[in-house]
């Protein structure tokens, strides 16, 4: 019996070489019926048998869980520009503040001007800042935190020609995913007649 219980833990490879090795000494042999003419042959029955072994126990139906939601929450923040445009010439300035009123921290926010008359091409954009096309530039503002203080934002800029006036639109384009309740206050256009004054936003 232990020979057998080692034989059924090796791998089966294993017991089957052992098995072929190994050697009953004849005075255990057991004696194998000759038999008799016209008898009915006796199958070899192996004298071992294995007890059945008892069914698992059925697995508890899982708890149903609350189905996910399709898409995350997304934070609320409050971004908020604040700033002026003069013009005059063929010069144009802009000053930009860039705020956050919360809830929620932005980890990061673009802003877009554009404007009713095309860029002078050959001009340098300050850093941070690239071309929109022909009449359009994007700046980074970066993290926002709540109620921290405002990015500022700088541009003097060239048109390509110069009109009497010129119309600037500003808004986000980017702000880190939060969901802005109010865009009433990120969103502007300003009309700037050829004055060179200062027209807040």
């Amino acid at each position: 019996m232990l020979m057998l219980s080692r034989r059924l833990l090796m791998p089966l490879s294993v017991a089957v070489a052992v098995a072929a090795a190994t050697t009953v000494p004849a005075a255990t042999a057991v004696p194998v019926p000759t038999p008799v003419a016209g008898s009915a042959v006796v199958a070899d029955i192996d004298p071992v048998t294995f007890a059945a072994e008892p069914a698992a126990p059925a697995a508890p139906a899982a708890l149903a869980e609350p189905a996910a939601s399709a898409e995350p929450v997304a934070s609320e923040a409050d971004v908020v520009h604040r700033g002026h445009v003069a013009f005059w010439g063929d010069q144009l300035e802009i000053r930009l503040r860039t705020a956050n009123r919360g809830p929620a921290d932005v980890s990061a926010s673009t802003v877009r001007l554009r404007f009713s008359e095309p860029l002078a091409v050959r001009q340098q954009l300050p850093a941070g800042c690239l071309w929109g096309g022909r009449a359009a530039v994007l700046c980074e503002t970066g993290a926002l935190t709540k109620d921290g203080p405002a990015r500022r934002t700088a541009l003097d800029l060239r048109l390509a020609g110069r009109p009497a006036e010129v119309v600037v639109r500003v808004d986000t384009v980017w702000s880190g995913g939060a969901r802005d309740a109010d865009s009433g206050n990120d969103t502007h256009t300003v009309l700037a007649p050829s004055t060179g004054d200062p027209y807040a936003f």
